[in-house]
């Protein structure tokens, strides 16, 4: 989906030359496809392709193969391969390629990283969940009872014959990496579809392939809302990258925060590193080394990426101090500059205000306006709705588009309330306006904004009462639209709106800044 005020088409022009990958056709377009539920997360595709017939194509073996590779590989479907497998025991059992180079690979990382990545890390997951539950820390006999789980062999595979026998008793879950290996097999099956270029997001990790050179966003994994500025932007031609972090999971016990990542090899919660975010030329790879990496000390990090050839990296320590590898630099300088789109006044409407300047204090920047919303899940994969949200001063005049979430231009009309100004659409319409963001895996359909009381421009509105509001327009679907007049003088205000049939929760919540 397209997401207002961030990078133009000419950028992204200058992004393809920097990256010397060859020239996108003028019979090429790109286009857009968005989709929640998916791998228990969320879909964003952008698709390079001389029509929207073969771009649509390219969406359905993407989503084909996402669904085909999930039954097999998915650890949560009670019927897909891995967990009938999972319930044999002692026996070979013959199974499909893909099950066969998953559980090989885990083998390898396992190794690779000293037992740091491991399935059997359920075991002790599932410990804290239940100590969370009872809401206190789990007992040290519990711990390492899972611990000496995770410590034995689970399985062992034959590849003359291609069985795999289950003989461990812990719990298994195929994470790490496993997303990383599905969207590494459907980016490859959309480009054999005949598309130019591809980009598969899912929940944050990603593959870019053909023609496309993309400038990713890494998430601050302090603001973790969707529009919140990034920590670091980078320009990412046929690699991938997957980022993981301890900020949107987890488990709370007395009012503390415990990562979901956790070292098999202790029983405890990473807590040193917050986000790690690799790039490289194998999306499994970097899957696996983003999670790899918050477990391991940034020195052990070094010197497993330095024995893997095109590895890039950036670790956030906890006490917020960043760790780039020394060719993280590189991604980083390719990335074009962000140009914003920016909306001002009508010329009148500059004149009065120059003839009368408005009184008042400015907005106190010690205060931020969340929006948080949960998009209703139908049941399976369901294409993204069409979203907006924005701020309105008392002249009905739009200071600030928070967010503009849709495919095309021509669907533009379809958001009835923020399409209705003219001076805003003409802001929008024409630009092929896109910003990929790499982050830890949040929920499906959960989604959060932020205002720091700017405008369009960048400066800092005054004081007083706005119009908030939110639009959400499903594609041959219903449509929704939740608003509500706050006063932004400084007082904290939290306002939450009933579920309706495309909005599962939402909120609009005026808060001082943690720290202020």
């Amino acid at each position: 989906m397209r997401i207002l005020s961030t990078v133009s088409a000419a950028a992204l022009a200058l992004a393809l030359a920097t990256a010397g990958s060859s020239s996108v056709s003028n019979l090429d377009h790109t286009y857009y496809f968005a989709w929640d539920n998916v791998l228990g997360t969320s879909l964003d595709l952008k698709v390079v392709a001389p029509s929207s017939r073969q771009a649509q194509k390219a969406e359905t073996a993407v989503l084909n193969e996402i669904a085909r590779e999930s039954k097999i590989l998915s650890s949560w479907d009670q019927q897909s391969e891995f967990s009938r497998w999972f319930r044999t025991q002692g026996q070979p059992v013959h199974v499909s390629e893909e099950l066969f180079q998953v559980l090989g690979m885990y083998d390898q990382w396992r190794a690779r990283t000293n037992g740091a990545l491991d399935p059997s890390a359920e075991a002790v997951i599932e410990v804290w969940k239940a100590a969370a539950k009872a809401n206190h820390m789990p007992a040290e006999a519990e711990l390492s009872a899972a611990v000496a789980k995770t410590g034995t062999a689970q399985w062992t595979l034959d590849a003359t014959t291609h069985t795999a026998t289950h003989v461990g008793n812990a719990p298994l879950v195929l994470a790490s990496f496993t997303k990383s290996y599905i969207i590494d097999r459907a980016a490859d099956a959309a480009l054999r579809t005949g598309v130019h270029g591809i980009l598969v997001n899912i929940g944050g990790d990603m593959a870019i392939r053909g023609t496309l050179a993309e400038p990713v966003e890494i998430a601050d994994p302090r603001a973790a809302q969707e529009n919140a500025d990034p920590i670091a932007r980078i320009l990412v031609h046929n690699l991938a990258v997957a980022t993981s972090g301890d900020y949107r999971r987890g488990v709370e016990i007395a009012g503390n925060h415990y990562s979901h990542i956790v070292d098999p090899r202790t029983g405890m919660p990473a807590d040193n590193i917050i986000s790690s975010t690799v790039v490289a030329p194998n999306p499994a790879d970097a899957g696996a080394l983003a999670t790899a990496f918050s477990i391991l000390t940034p020195e052990e990090s070094a010197k497993l990426a330095a024995s893997m050839p095109g590895v890039s990296y950036l670790l956030v320590k906890k006490d917020g101090s960043q760790v780039r590898s020394s060719n993280w630099q590189g991604l980083e300088k390719a990335a074009p500059p962000v140009q914003m789109a920016a909306v001002t006044k009508p010329v009148s409407a500059r004149l009065n205000m120059a003839a009368a300047p408005a009184a008042g204090p400015a907005w106190d920047p010690s205060m931020e306006l969340s929006i948080d919303f949960e998009i209703a899940a139908p049941r399976g994969m369901a294409k993204r709705p069409f979203v907006a949200a924005w701020v309105e001063d008392s002249d009905h005049f739009q200071v600030k588009t928070i967010a503009l979430w849709y495919h095309e231009d021509r669907y533009l009309t379809e958001m009835k309330a923020w399409y209705r100004s003219d001076r805003v659409r003409a802001m929008a319409e024409g630009k092929e306006i896109v910003r990929t963001i790499s982050g830890a895996t949040r929920g499906p359909g959960k989604y959060s904004l932020k205002w720091d009381g700017k405008d369009n421009d960048g400066k800092p509105v005054k004081a007083g009462k706005y119009t908030v509001y939110l639009e959400v327009d499903r594609e041959h679907g219903t449509y929704q639209l939740v608003k509500q007049e706050m006063d932004f003088s400084g007082t904290p205000k939290q306002v939450q709106f009933p579920a309706n049939t495309e909005v599962a929760a939402s909120s609009f919540d005026y808060h001082k800044l943690a720290g202020k």
